[in-house]
Order: C-alpha cells, then sequence, then structure tokens
C-alpha cells in the first residue's frame, strides 16, 4: 500500500509547492499534507526568490524522498504511468518536456514582477518590459500547444506535468490583471476552474500567514 506525504510551504505564495501538489493530485496518488511554516529561513527564502536551491516541495513515498518539482513530476510519471503525467506520443512527450523545463528554469523576470498571491488582486497593473517579454514567451507557448493539440489542456484532453507546471502563472496573470488572447484566457481560466485548484485558491485565502514583503502595494 502506497504511504505518502508531501512537505508544502504557503498556500498563498508558493507557485512551487502548488507544482508539487498539483502534480500528485494529477496523479491519483493519496498522500498527507505537511506544511512547513514562513517563519523558517529556508521557507521564507524560497518564497522570496533569495535561494538558487529549494528543497520544498518534497515528496515521500514509500520511504523514497524526492524534492525538486521536476524531479516530483518525473517520479510520479514513472509510479502512476496510467494518470497520463506525460503523453503517450514520444514527439508529445519531448515537448512536453521541453515547456516544462523551461518553466522550471526561466522566467524570471516573470516570477520577480508578479511575485504569486492568491489572496491580492491589482487591476490595470503595469507589467516592466522584462517581464512582458516572459509573459509574451508563455503567450507563445500556451498559443502554440492549444493549436496543435487541439485543448483544452496544452497537450490535448487530458491535464500533464505540463499544465501543473504553468497553473501558477495562470494565477499570477489572474491576480495582476495581465491582458490575453481570447485562447490564452479561455486556457487561464480553464485551469483555475479545475476542483484541485479551487481547493488549493480557497485553502490559501484563509491562510493566516502574510509576507510583508509580498503583500507590499504595488
Amino acid at each position: 500500500m502506497d504511504k505518502a506525504s508531501l512537505t508544502i510551504s504557503s498556500k498563498n505564495y508558493s507557485s512551487w509547492s502548488l507544482r508539487g501538489w498539483l502534480l500528485c493530485r494529477m496523479s491519483g496518488l493519496k498522500f498527507d499534507e505537511k506544511l512547513s511554516s514562513i517563519d523558517d529561513p529556508n521557507t521564507r527564502a524560497e518564497l522570496l526568490l533569495l535561494s538558487p536551491s529549494f528543497l520544498v516541495p518534497c515528496l515521500t513515498h514509500n520511504g523514497i524522498s524526492v524534492w525538486d518539482t521536476l524531479a516530483i513530476a518525473e517520479y510520479l510519471a514513472e509510479v502512476k504511468p496510467r494518470a497520463g503525467l506525460l503523453p503517450k506520443d514520444r514527439a508529445m512527450r519531448a515537448h512536453c518536456r521541453a515547456i516544462s523545463g523551461e518553466m522550471h528554469s526561466g522566467f524570471a523576470n516573470l516570477r520577480a514582477a508578479l511575485p504569486m498571491n492568491l489572496k491580492a488582486h491589482y487591476p490595470e497593473f503595469k507589467v516592466w518590459a522584462g517581464a512582458q517579454a516572459d509573459v509574451d514567451r508563455v503567450v507563445a507557448i500556451w498559443g502554440d500547444c492549444l493549436s496543435r493539440y487541439g485543448g483544452p489542456f496544452l497537450f490535448g484532453e487530458k491535464p500533464t506535468m505540463a499544465d501543473a507546471m504553468y497553473a501558477p502563472v495562470c494565477t499570477r496573470f489572474a491576480t495582476y490583471d495581465v491582458k490575453l488572447n481570447p485562447v490564452c484566457t479561455n486556457y487561464r481560466d480553464h485551469i483555475l476552474a479545475l476542483a484541485p485548484m479551487q481547493e488549493w485558491i480557497e485553502a490559501a485565502k484563509t491562510e493566516p500567514e502574510e509576507l510583508e514583503e509580498l503583500d507590499a502595494e504595488f
């Protein structure tokens, strides 16, 4: 019998925790949540993008510990192959891995300029030029995938690891009122409406902990 737990940090602020949690939910793995307080120095470093190496989220499954969200995604694709976290087609799998890796290692300006904050909303937010280039790249990735594979998810009818990797971007685009074309708007709204996403968002809104640095008036 599977025995699993997932250590996460803030549901309001942590994009990486959301990715790991969503991957576990998409895979069908039953797991217990363990919450790391934002008062912990390592957790604060992760949330404020001050650490180059994050150990949260961390999945512990049958005595095996896996941290780093992309590693968690690959691990779950191995142990829960029927969940479809990776597409069946070889070329699609390569494409899925490529855009997931791009999100994992890139988009630094977007992360810095539009930090995840599910409790906040900034209508008519002005995205500065450096971050706009990242926004444009995300829009290009989404548009290409949705055109090639027909939606409603990035690789067709079922969610994959790529959708989990880009889910926090959907929340950022909503928080900061980022203007998108109709295709990308529909994709963003589709992801935000998923039952696991709604569950996470509602939990985030009731989270008592706050980071003043990320609640500043923009």
